[in-house]
């Protein structure tokens, strides 16, 4: 079987979205099947129309400037016109079974466009929203115009895909809701490469001097710095949790559009001494941050995005056998099991966030516990063999109602 995803991004680029990716290609490669690879204009520009990363080639789609791009809805439809034209051409020449078009929306259109065309069938995978991405990151709010214009289009697009996968069950009856049948509808849970995170190491010595972390015990959050991740009140709640246990210190690995606010809140609330940004790190080093931390905190704040959809985050906790608090949004409860995998406190508390560390801290007790039923958790549920495999009958009913057609 030969697939063509249709993708916003990829390696190189880094995110939870392009590991999700590599993750699905390697396992629908491990099927047996054939997979392509079709990058949008927001790849950003690269060297060449075709681009060879760590064993798998992506056709990359030129960024053409217009006048138009900074307008809203407009520079989007001209992103939609350029992502049809490049998939019509690298359609006609892979001829493929499946197109497999990923979020957001604007690589759903051109795939159903061209599928169309070409008479090849279309599945559209929802990673979140589009118009609540939108919401997050500022460019528009709940309720308005844009908003109910992109909600309308995610709508149309699911109604045309002859299948639709998501990524948790949060996802999928949010589509139910706007009247889809949920037999048009197959969760591919996020899950975690079991032989790449294994157990936490011993921490470096010379990094832990390094970061100033000797004789710390290690509060930590590894990732891209956006608002939805709660980061704000997880620095709100360090004085509360310094009051109890002095020794502990704040290590924020990554970076992103919060970075300034976030050191002009610490420098605000005088904790300075306490916190440490350690910049973006290569993805080779993650796992020496990893080693550092002595628990991990996910305190994302409650909204549409973070109520939805899950994240990657606490399942690399649960394989690396760390300790880690979640914030109780709909995304975080879908995989993690309170005082049993991992710690639960209620969103947007920035009282109980610093009860939960400091309770987690001085219960020595049940830490075995949570490590080993966490590793369990990843190795026999959510790992990405058992994920993949909800794609195969799907691509093998579609492609056998195409060939009778």
């Amino acid at each position: 079987m030969r697939i063509l995803h249709v993708l916003d991004h990829s390696i190189p680029l880094h995110s939870g979205y392009t590991f999700r990716t590599v993750s699905l290609l390697r396992e629908q490669r491990a099927l047996g099947w054939e997979t392509f690879h079709l990058t949008s204009p927001k790849q950003g520009r690269t060297e060449a129309d075709l681009q060879s990363v760590d064993g798998l080639d992506f056709f990359r789609t030129p960024m053409v400037p217009g006048a138009t791009d900074a307008w809203p809805l407009l520079g989007q439809l001209r992103l939609i016109a350029q992502m049809t034209r490049r998939l019509r051409e690298v359609a006609d020449g892979v001829r493929p079974d499946v197109i497999h078009a990923h979020s957001p929306v604007l690589n759903a259109v051109p795939a159903i466009r061209v599928g169309r065309e070409l008479g090849i069938p279309v599945v559209y995978e929802i990673r979140a929203f589009w118009e609540d991405a939108a919401v997050d990151h500022g460019t528009t709010r709940e309720g308005s115009l844009r908003y109910r214009l992109t909600r309308a289009l995610e709508t149309w697009a699911i109604r045309k895909a002859d299948h639709v996968f998501t990524i948790c069950e949060g996802l999928r009856a949010d589509i139910a809701r706007r009247g889809i049948d949920p037999a048009k509808v197959t969760v591919v849970p996020n899950a975690v490469d079991t032989e790449t995170f294994q157990a936490s190491q011993p921490p470096d010595a010379a990094l832990k001097r390094t970061h100033g972390l000797e004789g710390k015990v290690v509060l930590g959050f590894i990732g891209s710095f956006y608002a939805y991740e709660g980061l704000d009140l997880l620095i709100e709640s360090l004085p509360t949790i310094l009051e109890s246990n002095p020794a502990v210190a704040l290590l924020l690995v990554g970076g992103g559009p919060e970075e300034g606010r976030l050191r002009e809140q610490v420098a605000r609330l005088k904790l300075d001494a306490h916190v440490r940004f350690a910049g973006r790190v290569p993805h080779k080093d993650v796992n020496r941050y990893y080693d550092l931390i002595d628990v991990l905190a996910y305190p994302r704040h409650s909204m549409r995005l973070t109520e939805l959809v899950t994240p990657l985050k606490p399942l690399e906790a649960m394989a690396q056998q760390k300790l880690f608090v979640a914030s109780s949004v709909g995304g975080h409860r879908e995989l993690v099991e309170h005082m049993k995998t991992g710690v639960l406190f209620e969103a947007d508390n920035k009282d109980a966030l610093a009860r939960a560390v400091l309770d987690l801290l001085a219960r020595p007790d049940i830490w075995p516990n949570l490590k080993a039923n966490g590793r369990t958790f990843v190795e026999t549920v959510r790992n990405w063999k058992n994920s993949v495999a909800n794609y195969k009958p799907v691509f093998e009913r579609i492609t056998r109602s195409e060939a009778r057609a």
